[in-house]
């Protein structure tokens, strides 16, 4: 049947009257194509649907035709066909350019960012979601205009802008809760609670997959997508997060329930009983766990899913290490490293190592170097991305904005402008760049050494760290078997003394008394080595701390004050809290020789009454709104920090009158005194 109708589709695109004009066939042919790409009905093949393509690639710029190369673009994306689906989106493009023709040039746009999306190129794929977004917008077309507000969300996920992923699903959500597209009103929701798990806030994000789960049930959308197993396994992983494993096992079994998953959708199979597995893990109910796993295992290599092979791995060495199975525990670690450093995902390698630290004792300080070294790029990459995204926003707007003021002045005067304020920008902004540029490079340059010099302080720690416990166990053996063995034989000697009353009592009682004195200089060598040790590990923060204040009297132009209490006991920070501070310390410093114009910058280590450590922070700088700027990236990495180190931040500013920053972390236990 379908030879049959390729057939008559073909005689109607060659067998017109030759007196007929050549626009007369092109009409025929396009509305014929238009006929088999609009019939739902039809089968068509990759191979017809590039004889389709190379019709409309010769023919007119018409209406007709930018429909159906946007429907078959449409096709090669579901061929999953990228790169025939990048060529005709393109094209689609620039048609609608030459045309005007506004809508079919906001479809191309989202095509585009679609395709991009597909193939990880994220800065591109939100480049145009963004002019596509515009172009809806404009054309108050409000629901394609949330759609490609929801798949921008997602590209804004993936980089981990989180907060911004958030803002845009929920400018999204706005637009779709009034409208009947339940199917994309569930992936909004979907979204939403995936951006709020990530954001921690954990009663939201059970509230949307719970409103996703109604949807799907009320509007019977379960069908290819699986969506209720999809809501189900979202619910049961925010419950695994919040380590309410009773309730996240109870929803993987509902996902399971549906026992045509395993063949339509065996990646969300696996995803479901790997979830279950890890849960009944996590309550140290073993029973079938460890088939759960090695069944997911197999699903996700006969899948090629490298990402999901890496974390099946990690979770059979978590098995093993619970049942004390060091060798396979280690085995299953050393694979998953090895994967992940085969597929080069960062995030995949940081998971890998933390796993082989825990497992690894022996190797364990390669490993954590490693994770801190790695964990550090990525929120530079992190960071970095989240940038590049708002300036793409922000040209994005002025180049709109730019568009509609050359459309209502007068051509030729404007470009003449152009030209000449552009010659005078190009200039200005070249010598400022050019000196912006060559301050960046000194101050990367130095925080690159700052990096460098503070990791290797870390790795020196550890070494120490590693020393200390040998050393230990040498003076625990040197106590057990050589001091308490001597003045074992000594008291009995001693015990002998008394029931002897012969001429050497006297000479054999002073022998014994100088032995004393010997063993009581071998403690004393003891005692000091370990004090000279304990002074060695708190030096190390200190001297780093003293560096960095020392590159800031180098590069910054206020004048620095500190001042460390000698009597803080810094061998009550943990090594985490140490960092945390330096990197407080570092981004305070930044954000000051950057915008604050300060003459004096005045910090200090103090404790106070209470056994808390205080650090403080003031500059005499023009200030900023604290309200502002609380969501910046620098504000809250720190407040981040704090929260690591069970502290709290206070922060002062007014505009004219400075900054002061007062940070309380506690020393002797986990929560600060008062």
């Amino acid at each position: 049947m379908k030879a049959i109708f390729f057939l008559v589709l073909l005689l109607l695109l060659f067998s017109c009257n030759k007196s007929q004009e050549s626009k007369s066939k092109a009409i025929i042919s396009l509305d014929s194509i238009s006929v088999c790409l609009n019939n739902q009905n039809l089968k068509l093949s990759e191979k017809e649907i590039d004889y389709f393509y190379s019709v409309c690639d010769k023919n007119v710029n018409s209406q007709i035709n930018r429909l159906n190369i946007s429907n078959i673009s449409v096709k090669y994306f579901n061929f999953n066909n990228l790169d025939k689906f990048k060529i005709s989106s393109r094209k689609l493009s620039n048609l609608s350019l030459a045309s005007n023709d506004s809508l079919n040039l906001a479809k191309s746009y989202r095509f585009l960012a679609g395709y991009y999306k597909d193939v990880n190129v994220y800065d591109s794929s939100f480049y145009y979601y963004l002019k596509s977004e515009k172009i809806y917008k404009k054309a108050d077309d409000l629901e394609d205009y949330a759609i490609v507000l929801l798949y921008k969300s997602v590209v804004q996920y993936y980089i981990s802008d989180f907060l911004g992923s958030d803002i845009t699903a929920k400018s999204s959500y706005q637009i779709l809760k009034g409208k009947k597209n339940y199917e994309k009103t569930y992936s909004v929701l979907t979204q939403l609670g995936l951006v709020s798990t990530e954001l921690k806030e954990y009663g939201n994000a059970i509230n949307y997959h719970k409103k996703a789960l109604e949807i799907v049930r009320e509007n019977k959308l379960n069908y290819s997508y699986n969506q209720q197993s999809v809501c189900f396994n979202n619910i049961g992983y925010l419950y695994l997060k919040q380590g309410e494993y009773d309730k996240a096992i109870e929803n993987f079994k509902l996902g399971l329930e549906d026992l045509t998953l395993k063949n339509i959708d065996p990646d969300l199979y696996s995803l479901l009983i790997d979830n279950l597995g890890y849960s009944k893990l996590k309550i140290n109910n073993l029973d079938n766990v460890p088939q759960l796993f090695q069944n997911a295992l197999k699903i996700r290599d006969s899948l090629k899913d490298s990402n999901a092979i890496i974390r099946s791995n990690i979770h059979l060495s978590e098995y093993y290490d619970a049942i004390k199975d060091t060798t396979f525990s280690i085995r299953y670690s050393k694979k998953a490293l090895q994967l992940a450093k085969d597929s080069k995902s960062p995030f995949d390698i940081v998971l890998s190592l933390k796993q082989a630290a825990a497992v690894d004792k022996k190797n364990a300080s390669a490993y954590t170097s490693d994770y801190i070294r790695i964990s550090d790029s990525l929120q530079d990459v992190e960071r970095k991305n989240k940038d590049r995204f708002a300036r793409i926003q922000l040209e994005t707007d002025e180049l709109i904005k730019e568009n509609v003021f050359l459309t209502e002045k007068n051509k030729r005067i404007i470009y003449s402008m152009f030209a000449l304020g552009t010659i005078v920008l190009v200039t200005v902004y070249s010598r400022t760049q050019f000196l912006k540029n060559k301050y960046l490079l000194l101050e990367q340059s130095q925080q690159r050494a700052n990096e460098d010099i503070y990791r290797l302080v870390i790795s020196e720690q550890d070494n120490i760290e590693q020393g200390k416990n040998l050393e230990k166990k040498r003076i625990a053996k040197e106590l057990h078997d050589g001091v308490l063995g001597r003045l074992f034989g000594l008291r009995l000697n001693l015990d002998m003394l008394n029931s002897r009353d012969d001429d050497n009592v006297s000479k054999d009682r002073k022998s014994f008394l100088n032995e004393l004195q010997l063993i009581e200089q071998d403690i004393r060598e003891i005692s000091h080595e370990l004090s000279r040790e304990k002074i060695a590990l708190i030096n190390n923060f200190l001297s780093l701390t003293n560096v960095l204040f020392e590159n800031q009297v180098k590069i910054g132009k206020a004048k620095l004050k500190t001042e460390i209490d000698s009597t803080i006991n810094w061998d009550l920070l943990s090594n985490s809290t140490r960092i945390n501070l330096y990197r407080i310390l570092q981004e305070a410093l930044q954000n000051v020789n950057k915008y604050a114009k300060a003459k004096n910058i005045s910090i200090s280590f103090k404790k106070d009454i209470n056994g808390n450590l205080i650090l403080s922070i003031f500059d005499n700088g023009i200030g900023f709104n604290v309200e502002e700027k609380s969501k910046g990236i620098g504000l809250t990495n720190i407040f981040s920090r704090i929260d690591e180190s069970n502290g709290t931040i206070k922060i002062n500013s007014e505009r004219k009158k400075g900054t002061s920053i007062l940070i309380v972390i506690p020393l002797e236990s986990k929560t600060i005194k008062s």
